[in-house]
């Protein structure tokens, strides 16, 4: 596939931007993650990768979750954010982790077919990641939308979907991709480290049978980086493997970077008008 890309971006492609963000709540990253996508719609913008985490813990809800599946009083007392996402997807609590974005024009071969193509193509750069620091992973197009429960389950990690990625059947890499104005954003999450069951808390369930089945079916389905490989790894470390494995398996040149100013500028407006606002949050 390695050979594909480069026939379609050629032996000299042009560069992307890679940015690391410093940490940061859950307001300001996915304001950021809209103003680049934004952005990839001025003429001779690159596509970026960026690689961040989170401060505080967030609990963050797909575009159209309903936040009644949310414990806010328990959320509240854990000093853990809350922010609804513009992509899709169930809920994700994000601390311990490295969470990355990429952002393209769909004009771009990386954005090329549907979104299943794109979800699978860039899917490729998270297994060369994943294999660069010595895991054996997969992403199929075989998982159904709903749990075996035969209701969809409001936590992300409970079940893969097409193209995510899981190790020896568990989740590790859990995704999430919105198209909007002729740009491509997508991002996910890498759990480093830590307990996954303490999203659990933060969710409503019809009784304690019921947090008590959510626990498991979660401890089954999904792991971290640190379970999967036996041993704990820095966000620095992980951080490398990402930038090597996008640029091996999607011919890119990255060029380290920073958020333009107008960026910045409408990131700041994007916290204040829509992450950061109730009317945002609380619509569903």
């Amino acid at each position: 596939y390695n050979t594909s890309m480069k026939a379609l971006t050629g032996q000299n492609p042009p560069p992307w931007r890679l940015i690391l963000s410093e940490p940061a709540c859950g307001a300001w990253n996915m304001a950021l993650d809209q103003a680049l996508l934004e952005s990839t719609t001025v003429e001779g913008s690159m596509p970026t990768l960026r690689l961040f985490s989170w401060q505080p813990a967030c609990l963050s809800i797909g575009y159209a979750q309903s936040v009644k599946e949310v414990n806010k009083d328990t959320l509240d007392r854990l000093g853990w954010d809350l922010v609804r996402r513009p992509t899709g997807g169930r809920a994700i609590l994000h601390t311990d982790e490295l969470t990355y974005s990429i952002t393209a024009p769909l004009s771009h071969p990386v954005a090329a077919g549907s979104v299943l193509e794109s979800y699978r193509r860039l899917s490729l750069g998270l297994i060369s990641a994943l294999e660069t620091i010595g895991l054996s992973v997969n992403a199929d197009k075989t998982y159904p939308e709903t749990t075996s429960y035969g209701t969809v389950s409001p936590v992300c990690f409970e079940t893969p979907s097409n193209y995510e990625i899981t190790v020896q059947g568990k989740k590790l890499i859990g995704s999430a991709q919105a198209r909007r104005n002729n740009g491509l954003l997508q991002h996910g999450t890498l759990p480093l480290y830590g307990d996954l069951g303490r999203i659990i808390q933060v969710l409503n369930h019809e009784s304690p049978e019921a947090r008590t089945i959510a626990m498991e079916r979660l401890n089954l389905h999904a792991t971290t980086l640190e379970s999967a490989l036996g041993e704990r790894m820095d966000w620095d470390t992980a951080a490398r493997a990402f930038q090597s494995g996008f640029s091996t398996s999607l011919n890119i040149n990255f060029i380290l970077s920073q958020p333009t100013p107008l960026e910045m500028e409408r990131a700041t407006a994007l916290v204040q008008d829509v992450y950061a606002n109730p009317a945002w949050t609380f619509r569903l």
